[in-house]
């Protein structure tokens, strides 16, 4: 029953602290974006097999545009 009265207490500690740091990611924009992090991985910016070393049909920010407002149809 004693350890009840510090293990509540620590327990809210850690509720507030972790409310705390996800108010202040949500406010600072660390979840404004979702999508760029993922596309980035899944889209090149350079074609492979390109001689002149430039990006194919466009550069990779339009294709990744692009593939966001297919998604929005």
């Amino acid at each position: 029953m004693n350890s009840l009265y510090l293990l509540i207490p620590l327990s809210l500690l850690f509720l507030f602290a972790a409310a705390g740091i996800f108010y202040w990611a949500v406010n600072s924009g660390q979840y404004d974006d979702l999508d760029r992090e993922g596309e980035r991985i899944l889209f090149e910016d350079e074609e492979p097999g390109d001689d002149n070393g430039e990006a194919g049909e466009g550069s990779g920010e339009d294709r990744k545009d692009d593939a966001r407002e297919e998604r929005r149809r």
